[in-house]
């Protein structure tokens, strides 16, 4: 680098981009042509030197100046290398060299020296820099805080507060600045001049209280600076509670009492006194005032509940902490629930909350209460209420609890002057309404070929986010056609649909027509309100029938109840039936066919008994066991029959008789397909012999067939008992006896009767002479 030579022993260089801080410095060395000796030196490169800013002298002792000021920016050299600072007082001519940068004390001479003139000078090894101060001592004073801060005499509403301050000479008087907070902020301010101890009352203060004061002091003749603050807490002692309790209520109706639930809102810090140990309430009943009945609610509750009659009561609430008790809140409870039919009014909230007005009322009135729940979705929903003036009509309800989305309902009660609260308006509203969040669950009836009936009765609309208006019914079909009354509807799905749209939000029912039979649709029902209309979510199938369905059902059905009902009548009835259609005994006096003959042919027709008529042919039915002959062979015996008739010299032979069997009581016979009868041998009617009556033979032959019955091996005989009916219908009936004695009321039916094998003739009597008993051969008789 070549430098620019200004005289023969100087030389100018200039140099670039030489560091700015560093701790070595830079070395720069110059070498001379006339020679091989290399010098050189370290060059430090550094900021400027700055005067000394904000000088200044103070005492607080009057024994020690302190003075202080801002150096300024460092100016960067080594450590070996720093500025200095210099205190000098021309007055006394006394320097000092400080050991700070920012301050330096200085000790005030003995002798009565009030002017003092001092230089603070700053150097370096590059530059220098002074700067002067003159002042009177006694004009520089900074006091020291204040100590010892007591408070004494606290009362309800007064304090006297005293501190003391440091001595600063008999010739100096302190002026002392007092601040008193409350809630964080000050409410008073006063200034009082001391010299050693400073007290001062305070005053216009508020019971159980929490109160911070301060105090600070300064040179009261030549203010210079304020010392630093002193604060100390105090409180004042409690008092009696001052306001009444807002006391508010809700009443209803269970089983006949009125259940009463007190709401009262707790007492402010200044209204309380102190702090509210319970609450008394005294429930007086109007109609027996000498009935009182009182309760006590420790705190902090806010809520009690009362069951009352259904009565007029007044309650009286107050609130008690460890000194008295405040006023009393009275309300009146009548008994009715106040739920008045009164219409209800929207309104429409803002980011203020709720602007509410009503008709002023005539008459006296005390006040007005708007009621309203902060959480209407909770179950105890936070029961809020403000008290109104009766010169007032309108207000605004805001609170923090208030969201978006949520319907609050609100009641304007007026108070009577018999403190009794009354109905007089109902509204509701949302702070901001938003699209319904659901739609209703749809239930779909009355389904046929051309329509269906959709219905969401369940759904509640109170509880949405926003005023419902109506209902969109969507229908989607693979026609596409929109029948009137509906129109084309794009969906979010570029889906094209039908819509219907239902005006009246308290229409829960809608039926969809004009369909075709075997056909595919799909719907959905959504609300909608102000703000938007609900979420598009699925759709519901359905498959209209054919048209002929439904018709099948209406007939099929009712006849597949009959048949069941028909089928549980003859399952319950099954005995009753055995009885009347297929009995095991018939019983002749239960039969119902002859009760219809009796009706319609013969009403004169009646069951005979035995004694009332005279048998006149008697089958005997006998079987022989031990053959090895099946009774269907040719050489099985056939019936032979026993012929009553009257004892007649004249009387030549039996006439013809109609007969038939009943196999009931031969189930041997009838399981055969046979009578099983067992022959007798044939033998003239003489030889049997003569009965003398009818008496005397069914006498005879009751015993005689008792007997043979004794002797007859079982298993040996069978017995078919067979009715005969008594007129002949064919035959010689010249052969008959031409008087022959007539059975009394022997019509139709006649006797039945068993005779078994072996039975003997009864012997004749010489006095019978009414019948006799014939033998017949086997082809004799009639069938």
């Amino acid at each position: 680098m070549q430098g620019q030579q200004l005289d023969p022993n100087v030389s100018m260089f200039n140099l670039h981009n030489v560091a700015f801080i560093r701790e070595t410095g830079t070395n720069i060395y110059c070498k001379v042509d006339r020679g091989d000796d290399i010098k050189g030196i370290v060059l430090f490169v550094s900021k400027i030197l700055e005067e000394p800013k904000d000088f200044s002298c103070e005492t607080r002792d009057f024994q020690t100046l302190s003075c202080t000021w801002d150096p300024g920016r460092d100016t960067g050299l080594l450590k070996q290398l720093p500025q200095s600072y210099t205190l000098f007082e021309s007055f006394s001519g006394k320097k000092t060299l400080c050991k700070h940068k920012s301050w330096c004390n200085w000790q005030v001479a003995s002798e009565s020296q009030e002017m003092y003139n001092f230089t603070l000078t700053a150097e370096n090894y590059l530059r220098k820099r002074s700067v002067h101060i003159l002042f009177n001592l006694t004009h520089r004073v900074h006091p020291m805080a204040p100590f010892n801060v007591l408070f004494k005499d606290v009362s309800v509403t007064n304090a006297t507060m005293t501190w003391k301050v440091h001595s600063t000479g008999n010739y100096y008087t302190l002026l002392c600045q007092v601040e008193l907070y409350g809630e964080g902020k000050v409410i008073q301010k006063h200034n009082v001049s001391v010299k050693v101890n400073g007290e001062l009352v305070l005053s216009g203060l508020e019971p159980d209280t929490e109160y911070s004061a301060q105090v600070r002091c300064a040179n009261a003749n030549h203010f210079w600076k304020w010392s630093e603050w002193t604060r100390q807490n105090f409180t004042t002692v409690e008092a009696a509670p001052s306001e009444a309790p807002d006391v508010w209520r809700n009443v209803k109706s269970v089983q006949g009492y009125c259940v009463v639930t007190l709401f009262w809102k707790p007492l402010s810090r200044l209204q309380a006194n102190g702090e509210i140990l319970f609450y008394n309430i005294v429930v007086e009943d109007l109609d027996r005032p000498s009935g009182l009945q009182l309760l006590s609610v420790p705190a902090p509750a806010n809520r009690t509940e009362l069951t009352l009659d259904q009565r007029a009561y007044q309650i009286h609430v107050t609130a008690n902490n460890s000194v008295g008790t405040s006023p009393a809140s009275v309300l009146v409870v009548s008994g009715d629930p106040g739920d008045e039919e009164v219409e209800e009014e929207r309104v429409k909230g803002t980011e203020d909350g709720f602007s509410l007005s009503w008709k002023p009322q005539p008459g006296n009135i005390t006040g007005y209460i708007v009621e309203w729940c902060d959480r209407p979705r909770d179950p105890l929903c936070d029961l809020q209420w403000k008290h109104l003036g009766p010169n007032t009509t309108s207000t605004v309800i805001s609170s923090d609890a208030f969201r978006p989305g949520v319907r609050y309902n609100f009641r304007i009660y007026g108070i009577s002057t018999e403190m009794v609260p009354y109905l007089l308006e109902k509204k509701t509203g949302y702070s901001q309404e938003l699209a319904p969040s659901d739609n209703p669950r749809v239930v779909m009836s009355n389904l046929t070929s051309h329509s269906f009936t959709l219905s969401w009765k369940d759904y509640s609309t109170e509880s949405q986010p926003s005023f419902i208006r109506g209902y969109h019914v969507y229908l989607k079909s693979k026609a596409g056609q929109c029948h009137p009354g509906s129109e084309k509807a794009v969906l979010s799905d570029d889906s094209v649909c039908c819509k219907y749209k239902i005006d009246d939000p308290k229409q829960k029912m809608f039926v969809v027509g004009n369909l075709q039979p075997e056909s595919f649709y799909e719907f959905l029902v959504t609300p909608y309100s102000a703000v938007g209309e609900g979420p598009h979510g699925a759709f519901t199938k359905v498959t209209t029938p054919d048209e002929y369905s439904p018709m099948l059902i209406r007939i099929i059905l009712p006849m597949i109840f009959c048949i069941l009902l028909i089928m549980i009548l003859c399952y319950l009835k099954s005995q009753w039936m055995k009885e009347k259609c297929y009995p095991d005994i018939p019983d002749p006096y239960k039969s119902s066919v002859l009760s219809l003959i009796k009706s319609k042919e013969n009403p004169r027709l009646t069951i005979m008994n035995i004694k009332d008529c005279v048998p006149d042919t008697i089958e005997v039915v006998n079987k022989h066991e031990g053959t090895g002959k099946s009774p269907t062979e040719p050489e099985a015996a056939k019936p032979t029959y026993l012929y009553l008739l009257p004892a007649e010299e004249s009387y030549s032979g039996p006439g013809p008789c109609i007969c038939f069997e009943n196999f009931t009581y031969n189930q041997a016979a009838s399981d055969s397909a046979s009578c099983g009868h067992v022959p007798v041998p044939t033998k003239a009617p003489s030889q049997l012999g003569l009965l003398t009556s009818s008496e005397n033979l069914l006498t005879a032959l009751e015993k005689n067939c008792m007997n043979s019955l004794e002797e007859i091996p079982a298993g040996e005989s069978s017995l078919n008992y067979v009715s005969q009916v008594a007129s002949p219908v064919s035959g010689d009936k010249s052969s008959l006896p031409t008087n022959p004695p007539q059975p009394e009321l022997c019509s139709e039916y006649k006797m039945q009767m068993a005779i078994p094998l072996g039975l003997a003739a009864p012997s004749s009597s010489g006095s019978s002479s009414l019948s006799s008993i014939t033998l017949l051969d086997e082809g004799e008789h009639y069938h």
